[in-house]
């Protein structure tokens, strides 16, 4: 068997539950080592195994924060596949110190380098689905009384951004509020 057969054959049947809990978000989540502990009884039965490496990245400037590459690997003792993860640090993360900045980056590249070779499906994850405590802003919809409203609120001295701080509005109705705004300011 290739190792390409090998592989889909495991994407095909493996599982990670997502047994680690986040109390600030509410949500289950699954961590790289969840991950990784799932595959042990994979490599046996398959006489593979997995490796994951990690780089800095070269980018350190005012603009963008440093990178975590993180590559995930299968081995079959005679051939490999890879697949890469790419993470910014972000060093303005309040309340962790550097070492926790860089450290939180890594656990995450690696968590999707593997994601990305097992194509582990985490749109019900909690990056996908994580508001973090916030609640989804109303949408603003041309012609109801809310755009009354808001086109009232422009008249009078208020801004787009304003409205779209408070309101999901369409990129369309918002060029349109622009439009309003700039004509009445």
């Amino acid at each position: 068997m290739t190792i390409h057969e090998k592989l889909s054959l495991i994407q095909e049947e493996f599982k990670a539950k997502k047994s680690r809990y986040n109390s600030f978000g509410k949500y289950y989540f699954r961590s790289a080592e969840d991950i990784l502990e799932s595959l042990k009884p994979i490599n046996k039965k398959y006489g593979v195994y997995f490796t994951i490496s990690e780089n800095v990245g070269d980018v350190f400037s005012d603009k963008l924060p440093p990178l975590i590459v993180s590559k995930a690997t299968l081995h079959d003792g005679k051939d490999k596949i890879e697949a890469t993860a790419v993470v910014g640090v972000d060093l303005n993360q309040k309340g962790m110190q550097t070492p926790q900045q860089f450290g939180s980056a890594s656990s995450y590249a690696k968590k999707y380098a593997l994601g990305n070779l097992l194509l582990i499906d985490d749109t019900q994850d909690s990056d996908a689905t994580n508001t973090h405590g916030k609640k989804d802003k109303p949408k603003l919809r041309k012609g109801s009384e809310e755009w009354a409203k808001a086109l009232q609120y422009l008249s009078s001295g208020g801004s787009t951004a304003s409205i779209t701080a408070k309101y999901n509005v369409s990129v369309e109705d918002q060029s349109e509020l622009k439009s309003y705004e700039s004509r009445n300011n």
